[in-house]
């Protein structure tokens, strides 16, 4: 039975580090295109009706970035609180 126990411990610990890169990669993902959005907004080529479809995906992406950024803020002071089992709260961002 301990060798499940190692085994499944090996498990749940290769799966959380599977989730953070996944979560990372999301997080690159989606701020690369937030700067190709600016970069769109930028030139000036755009026409009224999809520079605001693009001002509008560009929010939807700040808020997702500033979230994912908020939450990695607060897992570091969990990290670095002297209480160990502190949990994460659920935040939200005023404007939603």
């Amino acid at each position: 039975m301990p060798k499940l126990t190692s085994v499944s411990s090996d498990f749940s610990e290769k799966k959380k580090s599977k989730i953070k890169k996944n979560a990372s990669i999301r997080f690159e993902t989606t701020l690369n295109d937030l700067e190709q959005v600016v970069t769109r907004l930028e030139s000036g080529n755009l026409l009224l009706e999809e520079a605001l479809n693009e001002f509008e995906r560009g929010i939807k992406l700040t808020k997702k970035t500033q979230k994912t950024l908020l939450e990695a803020e607060q897992h570091i002071k969990i990290l670095l609180s002297n209480t160990p089992d502190a949990k994460l709260n659920l935040f939200t961002l005023d404007s939603e």
